[in-house]
């Protein structure tokens, strides 16, 4: 797959700054991929659009992953825990730290090469909310930054699907949980020529054998987000309800188990986009980025949603 058809153009004033005054006031974009109807919706609505589906959602959260450091001038943003207290990291500037040394309650243990250090903490991550880069305003309540079913610790980054739904949308629908914690490589763009040679980093996921039972019998599965998706079709394939997947869902694969897929906008030369075109379509996804700019739907981690029924 060229890298050409991973790109769109995206004025800037449609990159959310801010989320919606209340969850499920964001826009969503329904599209039927049976009749290709596109339809233009209110999140809220959601449970209209729907058909009975199991609705799955990822239950990772976000932990204050951002530390800053005072001296050199810095930072160290943890990716994944490791084991007790200890965490793989980016930290800059990397050229003036020194393994062994502590700086601002963080230990350097090991540097893993391209900015990433194995550290250990003194005690639970206590820093900022790692907000993507390109959101530039500050957050006022970093409580926007978790979906209302965050439960197990551990993610550099939101399931930014999960962010639309309130606890009063949740009670109408009929929801079962997994987890996979986001790591930063999952938004990390492609800057090889093909698609093919791109590598993804693996991230954790674990899925409860009672709650497995309910995904593999359900008739129909939405997933909500791409970290869901990733999440059940690995376990689809292995039987695995625990470990770490690598899967690349790319145009061309199988889905064995997501029946519809519900997900923000996502950044041009993604990982997320592709996964997005391998479930609608290459022209079909390209068509519909082009009909949420026109209609100036709100992008990336804070804007609008698609559903793909």
């Amino acid at each position: 797959m060229d890298m050409s058809e991973l790109e769109y153009d995206l004025p800037a004033a449609l990159i959310a700054q801010q989320p919606a005054d209340r969850r499920d006031a964001s826009r969503l974009l329904v599209y039927d991929r049976a009749t290709r109807d596109v339809r233009h919706r209110v999140f809220a609505e959601l449970p209209e659009e729907l058909a009975g589906e199991l609705v799955v959602v990822n239950d990772t959260r976000v932990v204050p992953a951002r530390i800053r450091l005072s001296s050199p001038r810095g930072e160290v943003l943890l990716l994944e825990q490791l084991g007790d207290r200890e965490w793989e990291a980016l930290a800059r500037p990397t050229r003036r730290l020194q393994p062994g040394r502590t700086y601002d309650g963080v230990e350097l243990l090991e540097h893993l090469g391209e900015g990433r250090w194995r550290v250990r903490l003194a005690g639970e991550p206590d820093g900022e909310t790692p907000l993507p880069p390109y959101i530039t305003e500050p957050l006022s309540d970093p409580s926007r930054y978790q979906t209302r079913f965050a439960r197990v610790p551990g993610s550099a980054a939101a399931p930014t699907a999960g962010l639309h739904f309130t606890d009063e949308l949740l009670g109408r629908l009929d929801v079962e949980r997994v987890t996979l914690h986001v790591g930063l490589d999952t938004f990390r763009p492609v800057n090889e020529p093909t698609l093919e040679e791109h590598r993804i980093h693996g991230e954790r996921y674990e899925v409860a054998p009672a709650a497995w039972a309910r995904i593999a019998a359900a008739p129909r599965v939405l997933a909500v987000g791409t970290t869901t998706t990733r999440t059940l079709e690995t376990v689809a394939r292995t039987g695995e309800l625990s470990g770490r997947t690598e899967l690349f869902i790319t145009p061309g694969f199988e889905f064995r188990r997501v029946d519809a897929l519900l997900t923000n906008f996502h950044l041009p030369r993604s990982t997320l986009l592709a996964l997005v075109m391998a479930f609608a379509g290459v022209e079909e996804t390209r068509r519909l980025y082009a009909l949420a700019v026109d209609e100036r739907y709100r992008f990336y981690s804070f804007g609008d949603a698609m559903l793909v029924l």
